[in-house]
């Protein structure tokens, strides 16, 4: 390039990228660089010997398009709180490093980018979409404080963040207030360190306000005092650390605010104060920590196949069993199973006995008349085999009423002469209990109502332990 026709300001950032000397235009007078210069100078410019160039300039104004489509640039780029005039064109390229922190640009246009350090845009404020699908960068990619999009310009059927199928070697830190006007993308992603979106604000009313389907982690995923508006996809996603949206709030009122299914994960933590206004799904994830006060779970979910290790916070099981009432699936087998299940790997068969109760009586409700009827006698008498205690203070009962009507009034004796002497409680008992035989029911009849109490009692007898064993078959079924 002629550097004859630079101007002043240019001919500062000309003379001093060789040296690496960084050139700050921040205060005093609006300084202005063109684009065009830029890429001279990154492509052509001069060098000191043995050393890596830098591209150091602070507070200018880039006018025209900084075209570096297909470049390879071995100098590292900071072109930090400059004003764009132009969306950058860096499709294809590749950089040693890109530094663009503070900066205002109507557009970022980087698809499969190629960076070998970081790629920094914090604090950036980007009207239009941020392009970078399958970008691969040898470092981290901070987006912490930037702001993309406009207000009231969410909704838009292109992402404001493309990152999908992008793979990024160090963290992705969309953090400390990022804010996104429209849909962040970054479905397919790998990332191999810590995927940040803590204190964040993703809105896309109506739509989606993070699709991440397939994301590849590293470490953890952390989300906490998010703020999405729209729904938040990690549909398959794959973390094998944390995943932290404690604080944080999911808006999405009447459909899916957060889609967790097929989620691998070691844990999924939703407390203090989070709060969901829509949906979850977590149907077909897997966890060894399911970390969910229940006053956090939403009026409407999904949990069929989600499996889990362990369970937090401390909570009451029938606090627990609330949230299955609101599957919109209806009754879910799988989902008592599963809760059962955990309770019983950290000793609590107390309160695994209710979960299985509480299955038993949501599934009578799906039975035909004559199946209930069956199902209300066997939890009446022993709660499905779960409370054995109940048959017994059932049959207590019938044995005391049984002696005191039969010893208020004796039966008349068979044989007087060969029939053994009374006993009220014997008497009871025989009737009572098909496989008891004290002698007493054959030597004594009852007659008028005593008779029909008699027969009362032998059909409770029969009845109470046909549920009994019926009962303890299925619990020891399920030991």
């Amino acid at each position: 390039m002629d550097t004859g026709q630079l101007t002043a300001d240019e001919r500062l950032v000309w003379e001093a990228y060789p040296l690496g000397r960084a050139v700050d235009f921040r205060e005093g007078p609006e300084r202005t660089v063109r684009a065009e210069v830029l890429r001279a100078l990154l492509l052509e410019g001069p060098r000191q010997e043995g050393e890596v160039p830098v591209l150091r300039v602070a507070g200018a104004r880039i006018t025209g398009r900084l075209d570096l489509q297909y470049a390879e640039v071995d100098a590292a780029v900071h072109l930090w709180a400059c004003v764009f005039d132009e969306t950058p064109d860096l499709y294809g390229a590749r950089l040693r490093q890109l530094n663009l922190g503070e900066s205002v640009l109507p557009g970022f246009d980087a698809t499969t980018l190629r960076v070998d350090g970081l790629l920094r845009m914090s604090g950036c404020r980007v009207r239009g979409p941020v392009r970078l699908a399958g970008a691969r960068i040898a470092g981290a990619v901070l987006l912490d404080g930037a702001e993309l999009g406009v207000v009231g310009a969410a909704g838009a059927s292109e992402p404001i963040l493309a990152l999908h199928r992008a793979t990024i070697e160090g963290d992705l830190g969309a953090d400390a207030g990022f804010t996104a006007h429209g849909l962040v993308g970054i479905e397919g992603a790998t990332v191999a360190g810590n995927i940040s979106f803590d204190d964040a604000v993703l809105s896309n009313p109506g739509g989606t306000a993070l699709h991440a389907s397939t994301l590849s982690g590293g470490t953890n995923l952390r989300a906490q005092r998010l703020r999405a508006e729209g729904r938040v996809n990690l549909l398959g996603a794959r973390i094998p650390g944390q995943v932290n949206f404690e604080d944080a709030h999911f808006s999405n009122p009447g459909g899916v605010a957060l889609r967790a299914s097929g989620v691998i994960a070691a844990c999924l933590w939703m407390e203090r104060a989070a709060r969901v206004d829509g949906l979850v799904t977590l149907r077909g994830s897997q966890f060894e920590l399911l970390h969910i006060a229940p006053e956090t779970w939403p009026d409407h979910v999904r949990l069929d196949g989600l499996t889990y290790d362990r369970l937090g916070p401390n909570a009451p099981v029938e606090r627990r069993l609330e949230v299955f009432e609101r599957d919109t699936d209806g009754f879910v087998q799988h989902a008592y199973e599963q809760l059962t299940a955990a309770y019983r790997r950290v000793g609590d068969d107390a309160a695994a006995r209710t979960v299985q109760l509480a299955k038993q009586r949501r599934h009578r409700a799906v039975l035909p008349p004559y199946a209930r009827a069956w199902g209300y006698l066997q939890d009446v008498t022993v709660g499905y085999g779960f409370r054995p205690t109940r048959a017994a203070a059932w049959l207590l009962a019938l044995v005391l009423v049984g002696t005191v009507t039969f010893a208020l009034r004796q039966p008349p004796a068979l044989k007087p002469d060969e029939s053994p002497e009374f006993n009220a409680l014997a008497y009871t008992l025989d009737l009572l209990l098909p496989i008891v035989d004290f002698g007493q029911e054959r030597a004594y009849a009852a007659a008028g109502a005593y008779q029909w109490f008699g027969y009362a009692l032998v059909a409770l007898g029969w009845t109470l332990a046909t549920t009994i064993a019926a009962g303890v078959t299925r619990a020891i079924s399920r030991q």
